[in-house]
């Protein structure tokens, strides 16, 4: 009897990570029409400092312009992962990784000192993606973005 009660605890335990994603805290509020939208960074280096995702509505003069984003969510780099509640449509989503947790994209003159990237891992060779490279939809039903963080040192 001893084994069925430790088999039922360990399968309790592995449904706890499941149920702490369905509980996450989420930039907005369910319900009145908006979706879920997740975004993730991949491919980090460490996990040091912070990485903020920034969310742009669909309108290429204000994707990464001063003062245009949406909303934004800075989590630890330990757990890259955020979530939205939004109305579904197209936006346009930038990522860094702010590893000295100043809440400043660093950079030298020429190159980025910390990672970045952005959804649809929209190509960056030569200044800053377009906005149709990075724009996306969110589905009613909901859409996970996971962006490659790039790093150019």
């Amino acid at each position: 009897m001893k084994t069925v009660v430790s088999l039922g605890l360990g399968a309790a335990a592995l449904l706890m990570p499941v149920s702490a994603q369905a509980a996450e805290a989420c930039e907005g509020a369910p319900g009145g029409g908006n979706a879920k939208l997740i975004v993730e960074a991949t491919a980090m280096h460490n996990a040091v400092g912070e990485v903020a995702f920034t969310v742009y509505p669909d309108d290429k003069k204000r994707f990464l312009a001063k003062g245009g984003k949406l909303v934004r969510a800075r989590v630890a780099a330990s757990s890259p992962r955020a979530c939205f509640w939004l109305k579904p449509g197209h936006y346009a989503v930038a990522q860094y990784h702010d590893e000295n947790s100043d809440h400043d994209f660093n950079r030298t003159l020429f190159a980025p000192k910390e990672g970045f990237g952005f959804s649809n891992d929209a190509p960056t060779s030569i200044g800053l993606p377009s906005f149709e490279a990075a724009r996306t939809a969110l589905a009613p039903s909901g859409t996970v973005v996971r962006m490659k963080m790039r790093y150019r040192r």
